[in-house]
This record gives C-alpha cells, structure tokens and sequence, in this order.
C-alpha cells in the first residue's frame, strides 16, 4: 500500500511521536512497533515496522509507481503555487501604479 520510502517515513515518524512521550516505561534505544494499516479494500494493507528491524523490505512497483507519481503531483503543486505567487506580486504591483 505504500512505498518503501514512505513506509520508512512512517516509521521515522511513529518513532518520534512515541519517543515525544517521555514514557519511563519506553527503551533508551529504539523503540520496537508493529503498525497494521487497513486500505478501503480487502487487498489493501500494509504493514509497518520499526526501521531498525527491517533487513531487506520487499517491492512491490505499484507502491512505488504511487510514491514517484505523488512526488510529481507535489512538484505540481509547487510550482503552481509559484505562479499563482508571481501572479498576485505582478497584480500588487500594478495596482499601486494606480495609486
């Protein structure tokens, strides 16, 4: 369901907010976590682990053709909000020549 890029940025995160809860109970080392996360079909799920626990992850491409395809949708979005920046900036500027 995810990527393995993504699935270790889960993690990393996962880590951080369970290390955030200043837990006595919680190891000095890395914490060790199982999360299962359930799509919207049967098909759909993923499983994820500590990084430090996982020794060779397995690919599947589809996860990886949806991380890649993500990235490029956000590289979109950037540089339309770019644009979309300069536009307002160029209107600014036109509307105080009119001043």
């Amino acid at each position: 369901m995810f990527s393995v890029k993504q699935k270790r940025e889960i993690s990393e995160k996962v880590q951080r907010i369970l290390r955030d809860t200043k837990h006595p109970e919680l190891p000095d080392t890395e914490i060790q976590f199982k999360l299962h996360v359930d799509g919207d079909e049967s098909w759909s799920w993923a499983d994820i682990e500590n990084n430090g626990v996982i020794e060779n992850s397995g690919i599947n491409n589809w996860n990886e053709q949806q991380d890649s395809k993500r990235n490029k949708d956000d590289e979109k979005d950037i540089m339309l909000n770019s644009t979309i920046q300069g536009v307002v900036e160029k209107w600014k500027e036109i509307d105080e020549t009119k001043l």
